[in-house]
């Protein structure tokens, strides 16, 4: 028991929602609200409500019943969907927030990264910053000073060193806060979905950051959607649902149960949401097709399928780009595919009306086994438009495959190989 740093027990946090709390109404208010009232609960009962049903004060539970122990040294992964708890859950493990019931205990310096700029001061500089969280963890001056130019040269932010940080686009905000973070020594650290503000190279390397602080025997708590990151980094995974804990186990193991739950026939997709006045474009549906256009979840190793993405241009529109990204069941990127590879269309304004892009995939390239499709509309180096994870959902069966079923690597292309005789044996 001595190795728990971590530990959970019935965590529980509620939240009121509906019913605007207002602690000191004015007299006008009040005289108002009076007047109103029987008119509301008339209301009420003409539309055959209950008496103040619109004025209920409802209750969710963002956590419920949520226990767990992480020993030293541990790198645990916290997966789920969006409004899962995973954020509530690192808020009540460092404190920012109460649990409503039960209770956490943390043995060790807690350092925490749970979204832009979390603890700094916007008027301060990066460098007071640096000292000023170091302070909150409980390091001594002359040992934040020691860290200093390590932080600073991770962060890659030293020409902006002494510039308030208020004036620091948001990735280098997130440079500088994680590097805090990680180089100030903490026991304990908890890092939110906040990497995925960060570039791709940012990414490596803060994953590589974590590795090595894993390796010095530091805990490590991490919330991501990127399941290719959780499976990396993390040997154990908590997944949460709903506010409940669902599953918890070895990583590979979780992620693929997470990646592959409700996905059975998701051959066809339509968009839900509905267009915002705002947007350019909006992605309508997406579908996996046979050559002979007939939609389909399982196609044969030695089989071409394809993908076909419709999409509705609102205001015309130059550097559209609709790309998808193709995952493997433990959430690795096999690759990505744009129809801006189509040189006609790099580049081009596109203007309103419906378009429909279909790129199609080939034959002897995926191992056999259960891919996920994610789908994307954006200019680039502007802005990403619309982003829906895991839209498709598709399985490749090993019909055609002759290779060992335990060949090495993400896809398993059939190459075409030469190979001449072109000496005789002496």
């Amino acid at each position: 028991m001595a190795d728990i740093v971590i530990r959970a027990e019935g965590i529980g946090k509620k939240y009121h929602i509906g019913k605007k709390h207002q602690s000191y109404p004015t007299l006008r208010e009040s005289i108002v609200d009076g007047i109103n009232k029987p008119i509301r609960r008339m209301r009420n009962l003409l539309q055959g409500n209950p008496s103040g049903v619109a004025e209920l004060d409802e209750t969710i539970w963002a956590l419920k019943e949520v226990s767990f122990e992480v020993k030293k040294g541990e790198v645990i992964g916290v997966i789920g969907r969006n409004g899962a708890g995973k954020s509530t859950l690192l808020k009540i493990l460092t404190r920012i927030t109460e649990p409503t019931e039960g209770y956490a205990d943390m043995f060790g310096r807690v350092g925490s990264l749970l979204e832009v700029g979390t603890g700094f001061h916007p008027e301060l500089t990066g460098r007071e910053n640096i000292f000023l969280n170091g302070a909150i963890l409980g390091m001594h001056r002359p040992e934040i000073r020691r860290k200093f130019d390590e932080i600073v040269a991770f962060a890659e932010v030293d020409k902006f060193i002494d510039t308030p940080v208020k004036h620091y686009s948001s990735g280098m905000y997130l440079r500088l806060a994680f590097s805090v973070a990680a180089h100030l020594e903490p026991e304990i650290l908890l890092v939110d979905e906040v990497l995925a503000v960060g570039d791709a190279a940012f990414q490596k390397k803060c994953i590589g950051k974590m590795e090595s602080v894993s390796k010095e025997g530091r805990t490590i708590l991490f919330v991501s959607h990127s399941m290719g990151a959780i499976t990396q980094l993390c040997r154990s995974a908590i997944w949460l649902e709903n506010g409940y804990m669902k599953l918890s186990g070895p990583a590979p193991e979780i992620v693929s149960s997470y990646l592959t739950e409700g996905t059975e026939g998701d051959s066809v997709w339509n968009n839900p949401t509905p267009v915002a006045n705002d947007l350019e474009v909006h992605l309508k549906s997406a579908s996996l097709l046979t050559l002979e256009n007939n939609t389909a979840g399982t196609f044969n190793y030695d089989s071409n399928f394809k993908i076909e993405i419709s999409y509705h241009v609102l205001r015309s529109i130059r550097d559209l780009t609709v790309t998808f990204h193709l995952f493997d069941s433990q959430g690795n990127l096999v690759f990505e595919s744009m129809d801006t590879d189509m040189p006609e269309w790099r580049g081009s304004f596109r203007e309103p009306g419906i378009y429909l892009a279909t790129c199609t995939i080939p034959s002897r390239l995926l191992k056999p086994g259960r891919y996920f499709i994610s789908i994307v509309s954006y200019i680039p180096r502007v802005k990403i438009i619309e982003h829906h994870e895991r839209v498709l959902v598709f399985d490749i069966s090993g019909v055609g495959y002759s290779f060992h079923p335990q060949r090495r690597g993400i896809v398993a292309p059939q190459l075409e190989w030469k190979v001449s005789h072109i000496e005789e044996r002496i």
